[in-house]
């Protein structure tokens, strides 16, 4: 059986992109598809490789009871692009880095472009925000807007399987 590839994509793959994989991974799981798909995050950026995600993103996802799994790295374009179905960007500026690193344009997509409650808004409002710096409890915010996108995804990714 082959395995559907999804890369979530942040800036440093500490706090959005790991949310993502382990939110996505959970609900795949919820529903017996998780042997189907191959998951994994990724940053544009090199700052935080070898490191867990942000404190603040395991807390959150703990609360939901949501495991997150993953190691950052960096988006590695060799093997990445070969690998890899879909490219799941948390925001503009990252689908940006993908494509100047060569990614192929009709595989990447906004995170929140597959929330169906935001179906037909502007590409600037499917932005993820990055909770890094935010005050409050913003880590919360981004999980809720990731749940729903991820539900979305997995809804299409799921109809594929089937068709």
């Amino acid at each position: 059986m082959s395995r559907t590839g999804v890369l979530f994509v942040c800036l440093g793959n500490i706090c959005r992109s790991p949310l993502a994989e382990g939110i996505f991974l959970h609900l795949a799981r919820a529903r017996g598809l998780a042997e189907r798909f191959d998951v994994d995050s990724c940053g544009t950026g090199a700052w935080h490789v070898g490191e867990r995600a942000d404190q603040r993103s395991i807390a959150v996802a703990r609360r939901h009871g949501v495991e997150l799994p993953s190691i950052a790295r960096q988006l590695d374009p060799a093997s990445d692009f070969e690998r890899f179905h879909w490219f799941i960007a948390m925001d503009r500026a990252n689908v940006r880095s993908i494509l100047t690193a060569g990614g192929p344009r009709e595989r990447v997509r906004l995170m929140r472009s597959f929330d169906p409650s935001l179906a037909g808004r502007e590409m600037s409002d499917l932005d993820v925000p990055d909770p890094y710096d935010w005050h409050g409890d913003g880590f919360e915010d981004v999980y809720q807007m990731l749940l729903s996108a991820c539900r979305g995804l997995l809804d299409v990714l799921a109809d594929d399987l089937e068709s």
